[in-house]
């Protein structure tokens, strides 16, 4: 790996060079445009888009001024549409100004770290995480702390978190529903993470923040309901994309909210529209901020997500495999029937399917399949995984008779 110019890209490049590597190098990496593949690596769409997506995209492309397509900020009537849907979502009043339009969670994050952090400041997240929250933290000169959740249950380690906070915290990333764990963190964890952080500041003489990532509070599954932190802490950058509820990645479209309640939020307003500016101006484009109105209302269909996850989870359980039942999100997490889960997805890579090593997020012995895959690589999958862990039982019962 050659020196780069920029030590700051340096440092962040340790924490994504083994993600990226595999994203942009792999066989996957390689094949991942061929039709025959079973393709479990991303949250990507395999159908095509929603047609009211399309055609909203079509309606709104019209200009009706001459600013139509000007440079835009966080268009008022865009805030409005998400202050009205956050108050009956939310519970809480939510007003049009507390609203800041972003270009994706992605970076919504990198704009609340920025309006957050100095250089020096400690910020947690929680592990297994989505890949870049590491990355996010350094590039922002701060320090990531890693807490690993209780991998029983996959919920938040609450001592684990407490015994983390130092002088230097300033905030703790949460992200529920979780990827990849698919665990909706309940109201009773969420009571007690807020009272930590409570006692917390008042310990250190500074405030500690929430950066709560709800990319997937709409794709929950069982009639489960989605709780978020700003119910019980008002200091909550709520960090929210419509990638994952359109299932349209690659239109970067997300908003950051701040909470009516959080006492500083004038401050906050402000400290977030300048990190948006300097972080090369992360507003979403015209055309989407256009849309949104017609956008709010869409939603891929989750029901059919639960069927797909409850046909992978049955099959695969039924096969021998350990795997978590998720509550949410568009991921199974299972277990690897071998330690080495980059061994084993290679196994599956060789008969054409294709999931994401537990290694890349900091999960190693697990693998995690993604429900946006479609029905026929579903169906066409199933006698691979078979295939991969009879083979894995044979070898292991020729070792033990050779062992005996």
């Amino acid at each position: 790996m050659e020196e780069l110019a920029s030590s700051r890209v340096n440092i962040v490049l340790q924490a994504t060079y083994p993600v990226m590597e595999y994203i942009t190098s792999s066989r996957w990496s390689e094949r991942r445009y061929e039709p025959g593949i079973c393709d479990f690596l991303l949250g990507n769409p395999h159908d095509m888009p929603l047609p009211q997506f399309s055609e909203a995209m079509k309606k709104w492309s019209t200009p009706q001024d001459k600013d139509w397509f000007a440079y835009k900020m966080s268009e008022p009537a865009s805030r409005e549409v998400i202050a009205s849907a956050l108050r009956q979502s939310h519970a809480l009043p939510f007003e049009p100004e507390d609203i800041q339009m972003t270009n994706g969670a992605f970076a919504g994050l990198t704009v609340a770290l920025a309006a957050l952090t100095d250089p020096g400041d400690e910020v947690i997240y929680i592990s297994p995480p989505w890949f870049f929250y590491e990355a996010l933290i350094l590039a922002n000169y701060a320090k990531p702390v890693r807490v690993v959740c209780d991998l029983k249950t996959y919920d938040l380690d609450l001592k684990a978190i407490s015994d983390a906070i130092h002088a230097k915290t300033r905030a703790i990333i949460i992200n529920s529903p979780n990827n990849p764990t698919g665990k909706i963190y309940p109201e009773s964890t969420l009571r007690e993470l807020a009272d930590i952080l409570n006692r917390a500041s008042e310990k250190f003489g500074r405030r500690i923040y929430i950066i709560s990532d709800e990319a997937y509070n709409q794709i929950v599954y069982d009639g489960n309901k989605y709780i978020s932190p700003t119910a019980y802490y008002p200091h909550t950058f709520l960090v929210y994309t419509y990638g994952k509820t359109l299932l349209t990645p690659g239109q970067r479209l997300g908003y950051i909210a701040i909470p009516p309640t959080m006492p500083e939020k004038e401050m906050m307003r402000y400290a977030v529209l300048i990190a948006q500016i300097i972080a090369g101006y992360a507003f979403p484009n015209a055309l989407l901020q256009h849309a949104l109105p017609d956008l709010q209302a869409l939603s891929i269909d989750v029901g059919r997500l639960q069927v797909k996850r409850d046909r992978i989870y049955h099959e695969l359980k039924d096969m021998g495999y350990e795997l978590n039942c998720p509550q949410g999100t568009f991921y199974v997490l299972a277990h690897s029937p071998i330690p080495k889960d980059l061994e084993f997805t290679d196994r599956l890579a060789e008969r054409d399917v294709y999931c994401l090593p537990g290694s890349l997020f900091e999960m190693p012995g697990y693998f995690r399949i993604s429900l946006t895959a479609n029905e026929d690589m579903i169906e066409r999958s199933l006698p691979v995984f078979r295939w991969a862990i009879g083979e894995i039982s044979s070898q292991k019962s020729e070792d033990s008779s050779q062992i005996s």
